[in-house]
């Protein structure tokens, strides 16, 4: 089985931690947030980066869940986890609980 590859492994981002790129904005939350490690078999935020506030898509801070989803949902990284993840998908509803201080 191959394995699951990070929102920042599958966009290109440098933005992570052992391939971190000093910047402006620093590292990217997606990385760090551990309330969401595992889901959807990523680190941290990895595999849910559309529920963490302020990511770095597009290298632009980006705002929380509310402002993002219209962009999130044409993601190709977005459709390739749904895709990937079938039946174990986690749908936003469950992670907005899960993940309250970030979203």
């Amino acid at each position: 089985m191959m394995k699951k590859k990070n929102c920042w492994e599958v966009m290109g981002c440098r933005k992570q931690f052992h391939g971190f790129t000093p910047g402006e904005s620093g590292i990217c939350p997606a990385f760090h947030c551990k309330p969401l490690n595992g889901i959807h078999g990523g680190m941290n935020g990895g595999r849910a980066c559309w529920m963490v506030t302020g990511t770095m898509c597009g290298n632009k801070i980006q705002g929380s869940y509310g402002f993002k989803v219209q962009n999130c949902s044409q993601c190709g990284f977005f459709n390739q986890v749904i895709e990937e993840e079938g039946s174990k998908y986690v749908p936003p509803e469950t992670l907005l609980t899960k993940n309250e201080k970030t979203v």
